[in-house]
C-alpha cells in the first residue's frame, strides 16, 4: 500500500499499469479502515492510510496487480457508539459510496444488520455479511461519449415516463433476451413507437443499483420501481442482458436512443437510500460513518422526511460531494440529458430544515458548468406537509406540478370551479410567474405513483391488496371515476365511456401550455387492476400490456402531439397574457367562452362550469372544446375575432381521434357536443 495525494478521486481508479488507487470516507474516529479485494480464495486485505489534518475523514492507498472485474469492499474498525450514530463494525463488509459497478446480491438481512439481536443500540453483531451483500467491481473503461445529442428544447419536450423492465417485458417483437433490458429500451421496435406518439424524451425510473428494503426483504419482494439505492454511480445489474455489461449496455441504450434523435432523462433518488431505518442493514453509508451522510436525531435515530426510514443529510459535505460527482459521471460518461430528482425538496432542507430554493446542494447542481446545460426536474414534494412545495424551486428547474394533474382530474370527473382548469390548461402562471416560462410546469395527469390512465376511468378506490400490507399503502386521494362501474365491465357502454374519458384527458395534456408528461403504457390503455402504488409488482400487473394495445388509442395520442407541433403558439415561452395590456381592437392571445360564445370573465371563475371553449391565437387559430357534463350540449362556435368557419381537427368520440366529418362550419353554428367529449377545431 502506498499513500496517495489529497486530490485521489473518490472510490477507486485503475490506470493503465494495473494500478488502483483508493479514496474512501470513514467516520473520524475509526482506527482503521481495509480495502478488501475478493477472490475465489476469500479476501485479501489491504490497509489504508488516514489522510492527516481535516478531522482524518478520508482514507487513501493504493495497490498494484489489479485488473477490471475485481471485486472489493471496505472494513471498517472502530468504537461502537449507536446512540452517537456511529456503527462501526469491522464484521460487515462495506460497499464504496463511489463503486460505479456492484457484484453480488443482498440475500441476508440477518447478516448485514451491524446490531445483534432486535435492539439496534444493543450490542454489536460479529456476523461476517460477506457473501450476503453487494460489493464493488473494478469496472472496464468506457468510451467517449458521442458529442451530438438531442439537446431539445424545452418548448418542444414531450416526456414518456417508464420502467426499463415494465417497457418490453412483454414486448413481441423484442426478442426474449432483449426483454426487460437496456437494449430492449433501444430496440428498434421500442424506438419507432416512441417516435411514432411524437415522444422526444424518454424518462426512466431509477436506473442506479438498487437493494430491497428489510420491511420488503421479509416478504420475499424487492422495491420494483427502483427507489431503494444502493449505488449511485453503478447501473443496475439485472437490467443487463449480458451478466456484467451493465455499463457498456447503458451506453449503448443512450446512444441508440440519441441516434433518434430522443433524450434520456434518468429519475434520482438523494433523499434516502436503501439501509432503511436504524435498525436497517449497514451496507455502506451507515457502517461507514451515519452521522456524516444521514440526518439523525439526538438519540442517534434517523429522522425520517422521505417515508421511507432514513433521510440523506442535503447539508453534509460529503453529501454533496457524492451527489455532484454521480451526476457529473452520468452526464459525461454515461451520455444522459438530465435528470428527474426524486422527493427533491428533500435537497432543500439541509439537516431537515425548512425548505429554501438557495439551499447549498441545490445551488450546487443548478450553477455546475455540466449540470446547468442538462435538463433539471424536481418532483417538488417530500413525505411532509412542509416539504410541497411545487413552485418554490428555482428558476434553473422545472418541477412536476401536481396541482395540474389534480386540476385536469377534477375537472374531468365534475369537481372544482372552473378556474382551475383554466390556469392549468394555460401553463399555471399562478404557479411559475414572473421568472420562469410555462415549460416549468411538467404536466402530467397519471405517473408511475398511482392509477394508471385507464384504472384512473375504471377505479374509485386503491386495490393493493397484492403487496402484502392489508391495503394500506399508496395514496386514497385519487381524484378518480369509474364511469359507474368498480373495475372490468362488459358493459359496451361502460367500456365506450371510460375509452373516451382517456382519450379527453390525454387531448387535455397534449395541448396544454406546459411540458407534457405521458406515462408509459397509457397510450397502451395498460392496466394495473386498480393497484396505485405498484412500487413492490414486478410481473404483469406492471409490465406493459403491449399484446392488448389498442391501435387507435395509440393513433390518438399520435394525432394530439403532432397537433402540439403544428401550432408554436400552444408550445409557449412566455404565458398567456389575454386582455391584459392588450391595444384596442388586438384580438387576445387567448379568449376563454361559454358553450354560448359568450366570453367569460372574472364573476365565472368560481363557478363549476363544466363546459368550456377555448380559442388560442395563431396562424390557423385553434378551438378547443372541454366538456366534462355527462348530458349532451350545443356549442356555438365563434365568429367575432374574425374566424369565418371551423373545421373539426380532433374528436375524442372518435377512437383515433379523426372526426367522422371533416367539413367546415360557419361561424355561429351551433355544434351537437356529447356528453364527456374533447374536441377540436383549426380556423379555415
Amino acid at each position: 500500500m502506498t499513500a496517495l495525494p489529497t486530490d485521489t478521486p473518490a472510490g477507486v481508479t485503475l490506470d493503465d499499469e494495473g494500478v488502483l488507487t483508493v479514496a474512501v470516507p470513514a467516520t473520524a474516529s475509526a482506527e482503521a479502515v481495509e480495502l478488501c479485494l475478493l477472490g475465489d480464495g476469500g479476501e485479501r486485505p489491504v490497509e489504508l492510510a488516514r489522510e492527516e489534518g481535516a478531522g482524518g475523514g478520508w482514507w487513501r492507498g493504493s495497490v498494484a496487480g489489479v485488473a477490471p472485474g475485481q471485486g472489493y469492499g471496505l472494513r471498517v474498525h472502530g468504537p461502537w457508539s449507536p446512540t452517537t450514530g456511529v456503527r462501526t463494525d469491522p464484521a460487515k463488509l462495506l460497499l464504496d459510496p463511489w463503486a460505479r459497478q456492484v457484484g453480488g446480491r443482498f440475500t441476508s438481512l440477518g447478516a448485514a444488520l451491524a446490531h445483534a439481536g432486535e435492539d439496534p443500540f444493543g450490542p454489536r453483531s460479529d456476523v461476517d455479511s460477506a457473501g450476503s451483500v453487494p460489493f464493488g467491481v473494478v469496472p472496464s473503461p468506457v468510451g467517449p461519449v458521442a458529442a451530438d445529442r438531442p439537446r431539445v428544447r424545452w418548448r418542444d419536450t414531450v416526456i414518456y415516463e417508464t420502467h426499463v423492465r415494465d417497457l418490453t417485458m412483454r414486448h413481441p417483437e423484442v426478442p426474449a433476451g432483449l426483454r426487460g433490458t437496456y437494449g430492449g429500451v433501444a430496440h428498434p421496435a421500442v424506438v419507432e413507437h416512441l417516435r411514432r406518439l411524437g415522444v422526444t424524451t424518454v424518462e426512466l425510473l431509477p436506473v442506479f443499483a438498487n437493494a430491497p428494503e428489510p420491511s420488503l426483504m421479509v416478504r420475499g419482494r424487492r422495491n420494483h420501481w427502483g427507489y431503494s439505492t444502493l449505488a449511485y454511480l453503478a447501473p443496475e445489474p439485472r437490467y443487463a442482458a449480458v451478466p456484467g455489461q451493465e455499463l457498456a449496455e447503458v451506453r449503448a441504450m443512450v446512444d441508440a436512443l440519441h441516434a433518434a434523435g430522443l433524450e434520456v432523462v434518468l429519475d434520482v433518488v438523494f433523499n434516502h437510500t436503501c439501509e432503511g431505518g436504524v435498525g436497517g442493514p449497514s451496507l455502506s453509508w451507515r457502517g461507514l460513518d451515519a452521522p456524516s451522510w444521514y440526518q439523525l436525531d439526538a438519540d442517534g435515530r434517523d429522522v425520517d422526511l422521505t417515508g421511507c426510514g432514513n433521510t440523506l443529510d442535503a447539508g453534509s459535505p460529503l453529501v454533496r460531494a457524492l451527489v455532484l460527482d454521480c451526476l457529473r459521471y452520468w452526464v459525461t460518461t454515461m451520455g444522459v440529458d438530465g435528470f428527474r430528482f426524486d422527493l427533491a425538496s428533500t435537497m432543500g432542507r439541509p439537516g431537515g430544515s425548512g425548505f429554501s430554493p438557495h439551499a447549498p446542494l441545490l445551488t450546487d447542481i443548478a450553477a455546475d458548468p455540466v449540470l446547468s446545460s442538462v435538463k433539471l426536474i424536481a418532483e417538488p414534494w417530500d413525505a411532509t406537509g412542509e416539504g410541497f412545495q411545487v413552485g418554490g424551486f428555482g428558476p434553473e428547474w422545472a418541477e412536476w406540478n401536481g396541482r395540474y394533474r389534480d386540476g385536469v382530474r377534477d375537472f374531468w370527473r365534475g369537481h372544482g370551479p372552473v378556474s382551475e382548469i383554466v390556469t392549468r390548461f394555460a401553463g399555471s402562471s399562478d404557479i411559475y410567474w414572473p421568472g420562469r416560462t410555462p415549460a416549468a410546469s411538467v404536466n402530467f395527469v397519471t405517473a408511475h405513483d398511482g392509477f394508471t390512465l385507464r384504472d384512473l376511468v375504471s377505479y374509485d378506490h386503491k386495490h393493493n391488496d397484492a403487496h402484502g400490507e392489508d391495503n394500506r399503502d399508496g395514496t386514497d386521494d385519487n381524484r378518480s371515476w369509474n364511469s359507474g362501474v368498480e373495475g372490468p365491465s362488459p358493459d359496451p357502454a361502460v367500456v365506450a365511456l371510460r375509452a373516451r374519458r382517456m382519450r379527453n384527458l390525454l387531448g387535455t395534456l397534449g395541448l396544454s401550455a406546459g411540458t407534457p408528461m405521458l406515462l408509459g403504457g397509457d397510450e397502451l390503455a395498460h392496466t394495473q387492476h386498480g393497484d396505485n402504488n405498484a412500487y413492490c409488482m414486478d410481473d404483469e400487473t406492471s409490465w406493459r400490456s403491449w399484446s392488448s394495445e389498442d391501435p387507435e388509442l395509440v393513433g390518438f395520442v399520435e394525432r394530439v402531439f403532432a397537433l402540439r407541433r403544428s401550432v408554436p403558439e400552444l408550445r409557449r415561452d412566455d404565458f398567456y397574457y389575454g386582455h391584459s395590456g392588450l391595444p384596442d381592437g388586438e384580438v387576445p392571445d387567448i379568449v376563454w367562452l361559454s358553450e354560448s360564445a359568450r366570453e367569460l370573465g372574472p364573476e365565472d371563475w368560481a363557478t363549476p362550469l363544466r363546459t368550456l371553449v377555448v380559442r388560442v391565437r395563431s396562424a390557423s387559430p385553434v378551438l378547443v372544446v372541454l366538456h366534462a357534463a355527462a348530458e349532451p350540449v350545443e356549442v356555438v362556435l365563434p365568429g367575432e375575432f374574425g374566424d369565418a368557419a371551423w373545421s373539426p381537427v380532433l374528436d375524442s368520440g372518435a377512437p383515433d381521434g379523426e372526426p367522422a366529418d371533416g367539413a367546415a362550419l360557419a361561424a355561429g353554428t351551433a355544434v351537437a357536443v356529447p356528453g364527456q367529449t374533447f374536441l377540436v377545431f383549426r380556423a379555415v
